[in-house]
């Protein structure tokens, strides 16, 4: 069995600018690492897949970056790309939603919060679904329920190993119930997808709440955590403040379920790709 390949990664190199220099030569070109501080050049931590060189921190990486660093050659062939979301209640919360669903697509330059395909990963091929955490936190929607329930039924129906990298503050309150169904919808998609006896791996990503997290989120047959991942129903304030208690350190950190059996991995991005072909091979057979 041959090893699979590992990204290649920059030498780390010691930040060379401080805060004066971020704030003249324009928003953009640095970032502060939101787990040590330093600055950091904007491409420096682009080529790194947003993981900090210094403390290893891992930023948010957009559907694009996933692709990169998962799939051969970057190659994805998406399905169910010209699906977008209505506003099936007409729903207001200050701002119309269709409103808020303009400004998401601009943002994120994406039709919703999931992106699903097909590409190859260590020459196997394999069903890829992706959130897009910068669509409306990542909420699950009608178009997202129906994207995840297509994703395992074709990849069934291609005899597809099926990876779903979740990040997503849960079901979106502008579609009321309808957002709510998809719960039970992408979790009976799962079952059938079962039934053809195919491995499902789900990956826990920073943040993975709410109705993603109490639905098909922790049904892989591997679930796969990021470092320091925020990952459970609610979040830890909610629950403090609604049972006046004070929760134990790391309470819902990717670090703390895996000490308490909640998920199977802990994997830095770095390794992903390596660990995902490798269970692969163990779960399926490696393929001639």
């Amino acid at each position: 069995m041959s090893t699979p390949e590992r990204p290649v990664w920059p030498e780390k190199t010691p930040p060379t600018t401080d805060g004066h220099e971020k704030r003249t030569l324009g928003a953009g070109v640095f970032r502060l690492c939101d787990g040590c501080g330093q600055t950091l050049a904007s491409t420096e931590l682009a080529a790194m897949f947003e993981v900090c060189p210094h403390c290893a921190y891992h930023h948010r990486l957009d559907t694009t970056g996933w692709r990169r660093l998962l799939l051969d050659g970057g190659h994805f062939d998406e399905w169910d790309a010209h699906l977008s979301p209505a506003d099936p209640l007409q729903f207001s919360d200050g701002k119309p939603y269709i409103e808020r669903i303009a400004a998401s697509q601009k943002r994120a330059r994406a039709r919703e919060a999931m992106v699903i395909g097909r590409g190859h990963m260590e020459g196997r091929a394999v069903a890829l679904g992706i959130f897009e955490f910068l669509f409306m936190g990542g909420s699950m929607g009608s178009v997202v329920g129906e994207k995840v329930a297509r994703l395992f039924e074709r990849a069934a129906d291609q005899g597809l190993p099926v990876i779903l990298l979740q990040a997503s503050g849960g079901a979106r309150m502008q579609e009321g119930i309808l957002s709510l169904m998809q719960m039970a919808k992408g979790v009976a998609a799962l079952e059938r997808f079962r039934a053809a006896k195919l491995p499902f791996i789900s990956v826990l990503r920073n943040p993975t709440t709410g109705g993603v997290a109490a639905s098909f989120a922790f049904l892989g047959d591997i679930n796969v955590a990021e470092p320091k991942a925020l990952i459970g129903f609610a979040g830890p304030r909610v629950i403090e403040s609604t049972i006046r208690q004070t929760l134990p350190p790391g309470f819902q950190k990717a670090e703390f379920l895996l000490e308490h059996g909640m998920i199977d991995l802990i994997v830095a991005r770095a390794d992903m790709k390596a660990t995902f072909a490798t269970l692969l091979d163990h779960l399926m057979g490696r393929q001639a």
